[in-house]
């Protein structure tokens, strides 16, 4: 059994200083390109990521499209709006997004995703081409903007790492 990403305590707003870099990376950005529009050094970027996983009872190694799921699930940061109409993606590719979206170890992503973890890759390349998005951070971002993942924590299942 894995364990969960969060914790049943409560999530407190983050500080504005947090709130900003969350807004960053909710947008795309990675922690170099925070820190280069933010003139604030990488290692800065990199606590103030740390501080806010932590914040989010996120566990230490989650990867950032977990935690930017997390943050537009929790209201930390401005929901996206869609720039272009959602693609149509088949039920299998749906939970593979969410997979995605609450997994961080590509085992977990298989399995949640009920998938082979031979055949996880080439999905979720398949995955990015169908939503032509950048990467899988860019990818839940997007997905949020078309309102395919939940954004009610209630809703969420058991995530893991």
């Amino acid at each position: 059994m894995n364990p969960p990403v969060t914790t049943s305590a409560p999530i407190t707003p983050l500080p504005p200083t947090l709130q900003r870099v969350a807004q960053h990376l909710a947008n795309g950005l990675t922690a170099q390109e925070i820190a280069t529009q933010t003139v604030l050094s990488p290692v800065t970027i990199r606590q103030y990521l740390r501080d806010i996983r932590e914040s989010l009872h996120c566990p230490p190694r989650c990867k950032p499209p977990v935690i930017v799921h997390r943050l537009f699930t929790t209201q930390q940061v401005a929901s996206p709006t869609a720039d272009r109409p959602a693609p149509s993606l088949t039920p299998e590719q749906r939970l593979l997004l969410r997979a995605v979206a609450e997994h961080s170890d590509p085992r977990d992503i298989a399995v949640a995703a009920k998938l082979a973890p031979a055949d996880q890759r080439a999905a979720l390349d398949q995955l990015l081409a169908d939503t032509d998005a950048r990467d899988t951070t860019h990818l839940v971002i997007l997905a949020h903007s078309w309102k395919l993942l939940p954004t009610d924590p209630a809703a969420r299942s058991g995530a893991s790492q």
